[in-house]
């Protein structure tokens, strides 16, 4: 897949807020973002709320939320303007949200699962880790759940029958402490994560290791309602997310993420996460 361009605008002046509930009133931008490796640093919070002030001249307002399932639902009731979601929560309303923006992360749209063990476990491939303790992010989560849970089925398994024991973490670092520590064997986790996360925080994930890597998926959106795509928040959003490389904040507030930008999506980045869903679907 060739590089991304994004499309430059200069940013406006605003000022800064930074508030916890879906609020929703003219003048406004509210954001909803789910627990990621960063989800407890505020300087980054605290640079994409005064970016977003500043590039799209509306009051921010930023509001996380534990899970996919939270956030997808306050996105579908409309009381978020937009939310950075997973693949897979975008693939089962598909009829009723919108891409804003994709991230780009090392000049592409794409990011991987990873399966990790620990990093003494004699694992080398899914099929070792039958009969142990396996630890998923979310269950709206592609790279976290989703993968595994599609392979398994390929196999003609589901994750009760497979694993002695799987749980939900929360949250891709969870999952990546989860093994470290040992309170699972395995894990199914986002290949982004894992690998920023070896370079931030290297005595972590120094105890995991990779024992198997998924063909490349859509990265998860920045998602809105189909209604409210041309939205005048909406549009002021995907023109802030696209001019972030030519913003002193907004390129710090890449260079925490290691991203190199957003852009808008390409028809079918997502088809290979609708096709391992409807794939776990029938099964069910």
């Amino acid at each position: 897949m060739t590089p991304h361009r994004a499309t430059r605008r200069a940013a406006l002046a605003g000022t800064l807020a930074l508030m916890a509930r879906p609020a929703r009133a003219a003048g406004t931008l509210t954001v909803g973002l789910t627990p990621v490796f960063l989800d407890s640093d505020l300087a980054l919070l605290r640079d994409l709320d005064a970016y977003l002030t500043q590039a799209t001249g509306l009051a921010v307002r930023l509001v996380k939320r534990r899970t996919y399932q939270e956030i997808t639902a306050l996105l579908l009731a409309g009381q978020l303007d937009a939310a950075w979601i997973c693949g897979y929560p975008f693939v089962q309303h598909a009829g009723r949200l919108a891409v804003v923006a994709v991230p780009l992360h090392r000049g592409r749209p794409l990011y991987q699962s990873y399966l990790i063990v620990g990093a003494d476990h004699a694992a080398h491939r899914l099929e070792d880790l039958r009969g142990t303790t396996h630890a998923f992010s979310d269950p709206d989560s592609n790279s976290g759940f989703l993968v595994t849970r599609y392979l398994l089925t390929a196999a003609g398994e589901r994750p009760e029958t497979f694993f002695a024991r799987s749980f939900f973490t929360f949250g891709h670092r969870n999952v990546i402490r989860a093994v470290q520590a040992g309170l699972a064997e395995g894990g199914s986790v986002d290949g982004y994560v894992w690998e920023v996360m070896a370079e931030r925080e290297p005595t972590i994930v120094a105890g995991t290791r990779v024992i198997a890597r998924s063909d490349w998926h859509g990265f998860p959106p920045i998602a809105c309602l189909a209604t409210q795509r041309h939205a005048p928040a909406v549009r002021a959003l995907a023109a802030a997310l696209a001019a972030m490389p030519d913003h002193p904040i907004g390129r710090t507030v890449l260079a925490t993420l290691q991203l190199d930008g957003f852009v808008p999506a390409e028809a079918g980045l997502f088809d290979s996460i609708a096709r391992m869903s409807a794939a776990v679907r029938a099964q069910s």
